[in-house]
């Protein structure tokens, strides 16, 4: 009878069950996977059976992260009794079928399972190593199946992990001597692809409740595990006040609560993970849950289940990196840092490696006194504390940057994301065409952040290149290869009509390059003016507001749920549809590059997008149609243009490149041609 490749869509419970049970045969060497997860795998398409004589003789379960091109193998499965029949290559070379415009498949897989010979012969390569999170540190080995795209492009992500903080409840799942049921779904936090996802954390409480367990082996057990999380120690002064805010919440939101020990222990985790910067609490513990209301709208806390981490981890990891309504809500100014305030800053900035105070210090004070005009930038946050210093200055067509440092603050990974992004946009305005961070130790949060935007190490530094090319393939390869070979490094071959995901790594590796024969599609996007002060303060707000850091690199955009041919990844060109005057409005002011769509009811979106600011639920209901569902938009890098494209030249070039024009285009988001995007890009760009 022939093998059937099924993709298993969420309806089909009788298949999804049977995959689960052959997982659950070989949970030793996979690791764990709840029900749940599969489920989840089958509604994004991630679930494929092998299936003879309607039984599941093997399965692949994969993702498809939104922000990479890349595909996650998280399990690979073959009953022992089909295996030498091909299946776990009918499986690998399905996925590539299915997934041509993906840069590649990664999995993991301990060494010493010793399964090294099969990942070859199904073409898969090493790719590095890291230690596991299981009790025995094993080590686990990366592999990589490029699918034939520019591999120059296979580590344009960031290093980022989410970080979660555990009760002493999950600890013990993971930790404890004791193996029961109730633990599954905690170890599930430990399987090898989460290994790059997810960071482990502990809080003051849990070290309390380890000190509290009776049994001394287990206390003693459990004290040296604990060697195996991060350790985080918030300010305990910030703790108590954070507790005593959660406490009242808790009585007003939950009139009956017994205010016991086992709350106060609770509010006390959530307290911790708030003051330590922290968005993420995982437990199993049935008051916790109860909490999580309370935990999220007083302290901005997730009170989560292991397998909602797991479910949701590139989501949740996504909240955590870039967090912009939280710095709107912050007044952070800049200034120049004055002669002979050096010292004063090594106070409030990491220091690493060989690199310490005083050296720092001298470094500093150097490029005030340096031949070549440096600028020092020093941003300080609403209470006056510095947060992050950047010093930069144009070398010929080089942007460097000598000092990349941030303080460690609840938003500095959303900083350093934020100030990458700066430096790129400040060095294209410089005319520069590479942004070199010269920074012997650049703060961690910036290094590991520094992939997503195109940065790569040469010479042991970070450099990103600045392809300032709206135009072919070839063209702007030519425009890269260019600048590659000043830097004696490789640079990838581009083809005309290469996958939008690709373009979309491309373009943003390259920012701002726009390779326009590519499959990545434009759209335009009429918006009211009011949302677009909002989103980009254009047309400006009558009271300015800081713009220290530039308008934030990600934003959500709502409109009605009704479907335009949307897709993702893709460009926008964002047109301000109305306005008092025609200062106001009827003209293209920037573009950006789409990342997500969903449609779903206004509560799930601002759940889901709140962490990206400007829209309050009000808002979103408002953009909500009669069937009482909104869509969101979630774009990123946005570029405004220097001369806004006024609705009569939007008109006119249309037609100059003998495409129809419609007013319809004005009314709702509309699919246009990328050369029409190329006209208005370059003309929104024009100096003369």
């Amino acid at each position: 009878m022939a093998i059937k490749l099924l993709t298993v869509s969420p309806a089909q419970k009788e298949l999804i069950d049977k995959a689960v049970a052959l997982g659950d045969r070989y949970t030793k060497k996979l690791g764990l996977l709840t029900p749940p997860a599969y489920l989840k795998a089958a509604e994004d398409g991630g679930l494929l059976a092998a299936v003879e004589a309607d039984e599941v003789i093997g399965y692949a379960l994969f993702g498809l992260p939104k922000r990479s091109a890349h595909i996650r193998l998280a399990h690979l499965c073959v009953a022992d009794e089909q295996r030498g029949r091909g299946i776990a290559r009918l499986l690998v070379d399905e996925i590539k079928a299915r997934y041509p415009q993906r840069l590649g498949i990664k999995a993991k897989c301990r060494r010493d399972y010793d399964l090294s010979a099969m990942w070859r012969r199904l073409g898969f390569v090493p790719h590095g190593e890291v230690r596991g999170r299981g009790r025995d540190g094993e080590i686990l080995d990366g592999w990589w199946l490029d699918l034939g795209h520019p591999d120059l492009f296979a580590e344009v992500e960031s290093d980022a992990l989410l970080t979660v903080t555990v009760d002493h409840g999950v600890f013990v799942d993971l930790r404890g001597r004791a193996d029961t049921v109730e633990a599954e779904q905690s170890r599930a936090l430990e399987a090898g692809w989460m290994t790059d996802l997810v960071e482990l954390a502990y809080t003051p409480q849990l070290v309390h409740e380890v000190r509290d367990t009776t049994d001394t082996a287990e206390r003693q057990h459990q004290r040296a595990a604990l060697t195996g999380l991060r350790k985080l120690a918030p300010d305990p002064a910030a703790v108590a006040e954070r507790h005593r805010e959660l406490l009242q919440a808790a009585r007003q939101a939950l009139p009956d609560l017994t205010v016991d020990a086992e709350l106060q222990r609770g509010l006390q985790y959530i307290a911790e993970t708030s003051c330590a910067g922290l968005q993420v609490l995982a437990t199993r513990a049935p008051m916790l849950a109860r909490l999580a209301d309370v935990a999220w709208e007083t302290a901005r806390v997730r009170v989560v289940s292991p397998a909602t981490v797991t479910l949701h981890v590139d989501e949740l990891r996504q909240a955590q990196m870039y967090r912009p309504a939280d710095l709107m809500g912050t007044e952070f100014r800049s200034s120049e840092v004055a002669s002979g305030t050096e010292e004063e800053l090594v106070a409030f900035l990491h220091q690493s490696g060989h690199d310490d105070g005083s050296a720092f210090a001298e470094r500093l004070r150097s490029l005030n006194t340096d031949t070549v005009a440096w600028h020092r930038e020093l941003l300080r946050d609403g209470e006056g504390h510095p947060v992050a210093l950047y010093a930069w200055a144009l070398d010929g067509r080089t942007l460097v940057v000598p000092v990349l440092r941030t303080a460690s603050h609840a938003l500095e990974e959303t900083l350093a994301r934020q100030l990458l992004f700066l430096l790129k946009r400040l060095g294209r305005e410089c005319g520069a065409e590479i942004v070199r961070i010269s920074d012997p130790y650049p703060s961690e949060a910036a290094r590991v952040a520094a992939g997503d935007d195109g940065f790569f190490e040469h010479d042991g530094r970070l450099v990103a290149l600045l392809v300032n090319v709206c135009g072919t393939a070839a063209e702007v390869e030519t425009a890269a290869g260019g600048l590659a070979r000043e830097l004696t490094v490789e640079t990838a071959t581009l083809q005309a009509g290469m996958p939008a995901e690709v373009a979309a790594v491309v373009e943003r590796a390259w920012w701002p390059a726009k390779v326009i024969d590519s499959e990545l599609p434009s759209f335009l996007v009429p918006i009211e003016p009011r949302w677009s002060t909002e989103l980009f303060n254009v047309p400006a707000m009558l009271i300015p507001r800081s713009d220290a850091l530039g308008i934030s690199r990600e934003h959500v955009y709502y409109r009605s749920s009704g479907r335009r041919g949307e897709s993702v990844p893709a460009r926008l060109l964002w047109y301000v549809s109305k306005g008092k005057s025609a200062v106001e409005g009827q003209m293209v002011v920037g573009s950006s590059r789409l990342d997500e769509v969903v449609i779903d009811t206004p509560d799930a979106l601002f759940s889901k997008f709140e962490h990206l600011g400007v829209y309050g639920r009000a808002e979103i209901q408002e953009a909500a149609d009669a069937s009482g569902r909104a869509m969101a938009l979630r774009f990123a890098d946005t570029e405004i243009f220097p001369r806004p494209v006024t609705l009569r030249r939007l008109i006119s070039l249309t037609r100059e490149l003998g495409l129809p024009w419609s007013p319809n285009m004005l009314i709702s988001l509309s699919k246009i041609s990328n050369e029409l995007f190329q006209a208005v890009y370059q003309e929104g760009h024009r100096t003369t």
